[in-house]
């Protein structure tokens, strides 16, 4: 709750005027009983009409002023409920954008959805209500009972006696109301990460025909979320009724003891009237604890995970004055490189010298190390044992920001955004020309299919690029890295969906356009990485085979192994025309 309040106190003059308005609402209230016990004693009893019209027009003035405070009161109080919201779902945005790979690689989209949402949400309610009500209501039960006292202390004991009790119950309502909404809260990101990732996926549950699995898994997580709310509710009629009994007593004895105390003539029929108009400025607060005590309790759950967030610290970042790049020429080298994720080493002892405008190609099986090598010359991750440096510089002296945009990288996992495919390759750069884009579009052969299009640059293609096929969405990819024309390309198996004769004529345009730039291959075909400077094959993490196309065949190993099996329904002859063929992309 500390660090709650302290959004608010950034927005000082927001907090401070609404709170002194309040006050200034609540001391007006207080006058309205007075009132009524100044008319029954002076105006009904001692027949003083004099100050009949004072006492109606000081009623109507209390009223609008009321009014008018009231309208102030919850307008800022508002504006700053909704000014610390925005602040805290940018400041959770932001600090989710700035966290490593690593993160990502453990945490659920639809958990991360539902902190900015739903517990977001939480709190700017607390915020706009909850937190001002429970110190309002607390400045009522203070004031009016400090006045109940005073205007008979034997009542006021009575009444407040039967207050302590809800102490007790406020106490253990809290423990209670904290525990459930801290399982609803998780409850509630397991649902929308599995009601994300089958809205996302939900051609490939339709495909395997799983739609009764997963309408019966989402059931399930969806009855267990209606189990813990009716565990709220057990709680909540468990603990309201006592309260309200309680406070229905406060009354009864006040009617009672307050009647006999009249008839004694110990009590005047004004003061027990104005003492009823005040038991309710304490009843109302105590009442409104138990609501109070449900909006707080859903605050510190979500405040609990929303700040476990913003407590988690980004493990790539920049050492103190790091080196800027100014300009990269494309020197890569590895030098007894190790990594290892979860104590487990995926890369032992690389060795990597890729010169400025050199071709490295990186061949293995699934799970060899291939991508985290590319994803160490990006600093997605930072290597345990060695170094990487660029033009001589070790990337953890490097700036972050310049090492990546430096660099373009076509990930595995070919995104595209749900926009136009104009706006999809400006993502690589924003100030692009439309004539770089369409140059970029050209050497991916993008153009051809882009041109056939209805609307042409500016089709708006579907979420993650649905309605595109596999090849076109990794050329509009390479096309959205290669617009960045930056000395470092990064492909990491970005023309696994492409056919052969398109993957040739790619190639064959970086080869052409980008001679000065460094590239990282990853494939699977042979195609695709035999014109490299080097081959390396990589083998459980390690090095097995490095060298170029011929040597590596000359050695008949691993290398040798897949080509055999992939051009083993060629001749030799046909071997021969597609050596000849690649070799005019060199």
């Amino acid at each position: 709750m500390n660090r709650i309040l302290k959004y608010m106190w950034k927005y000082k003059l927001l907090l401070t005027i609404p709170t002194i308005v309040m006050l200034l609402s609540i001391a007006l209230n207080m006058f309205n009983p007075y009132l009524s016990k100044l008319f029954i004693d002076r105006v009904i009893k001692n027949n003083e009409l004099k100050l009949f019209p004072i006492i109606i027009a000081a009623l109507a003035a209390i009223g609008l002023f009321m009014a008018v405070f009231e309208y102030i009161k919850e307008y800022l109080f508002d504006l700053l409920s909704s000014k610390v919201h925005k602040d805290l779902k940018d400041e959770l945005f932001n600090h989710i954008d700035s966290l490593s790979f690593s993160y990502f690689d453990n945490m659920n989209t639809g958990e991360l959805m539902s902190r900015m949402g739903e517990d977001i949400e939480n709190i700017w309610h607390s915020i706009g209500f909850g937190i001002r009500l429970f110190v309002e209501n607390a400045i009522y039960f203070i004031v009016t009972s400090i006045i109940l006292i005073i205007l008979n202390r034997t009542l006021a004991l009575a009444c407040l006696v039967i207050m302590l009790p809800l102490s007790f119950i406020t106490l253990k309502l809290e423990k209670k109301f904290g525990d459930v909404y801290g399982k609803i809260s998780d409850q509630a990101a397991s649902i929308n990460t599995t009601a994300q990732e089958n809205i996302a996926g939900v051609r490939l549950v339709k495909a395997f025909a799983r739609e009764k699995y997963e309408i019966k898994k989402f059931l399930e997580l969806n009855n267990n979320n209606y189990n813990l709310n009716m565990e709220l509710a057990k709680v909540t009629a468990k603990y309201f009724p006592p309260m309200e009994f309680l406070t229905n007593i406060c009354v009864v004895i006040v009617i009672i003891l307050g009647g006999i105390l009249v008839i004694k003539q110990d009590l005047t029929l004004g003061t027990l009237v104005a003492f009823t108009g005040y038991i309710w400025n304490l009843i109302w607060p105590m009442r409104m604890l138990g609501w109070l005590t449900n909006i707080l309790s859903q605050n510190m759950a979500s405040c609990i995970k929303i700040f476990k967030i913003l407590d988690t610290k980004a493990e790539i970042k920049d050492k103190e004055n790091p080196i800027h790049l100014e300009d990269v020429k494309g020197h890569i080298k590895f030098n007894n490189v190790s990594f290892k994720y979860s104590n487990d080493y995926i890369l032992k002892n690389i060795n990597i010298d890729a010169k400025q405008g050199s071709t490295i190609a990186i061949m293995g099986a699934t799970g060899s190390g291939k991508s985290s090598i590319v994803n160490l010359i990006g600093r997605f991750y930072d290597v345990c044992e060695g170094s990487v440096t660029i033009d001589g510089s070790d990337i953890k002296d490097l700036c972050l920001q310049d090492i990546r945009k430096k660099m373009s990288v076509v990930p595995q996992d070919t995104f595209l955004f749900s926009e136009t495919i104009e706006q999809n390759i400006r993502f690589g750069k924003e100030n692009a020309s439309m004539e770089e884009i369409e140059n970029a579009c050209k050497t991916a052969c993008a153009d051809d299919f882009i041109e056939e299009l209805k609307d042409g640059y500016k089709t708006i293609i579907g979420e993650r690029g649905i309605g595109l096929s596999g090849g076109q969405k990794q050329r509009l990819a390479i096309a959205r890295a290669l617009v960045r024309d930056c000395r470092i390309l990064i492909l990491d198996d970005a023309t696994s969906a492409l056919d052969m004769d398109t993957e040739y004529n790619l190639l064959k345009n970086l080869q052409k356009s980008h001679k000065r730039v460094t590239t990282f291959i990853i494939a699977h075909r042979i195609s695709a990485v035999k014109n490299a400077d080097e081959i390396i094959f990589m083998q459980d993490g390690c090095i097995a085979e490095r060298g170029t196309h011929e040597e590596l065949l000359s050695k008949h190993g691993l290398y040798y192994e897949v080509y055999s099996e992939q051009f083993r329904e060629f001749t030799e002859d046909d071997k021969a025309e597609i050596e000849e063929n690649d070799m005019e992309v060199i």
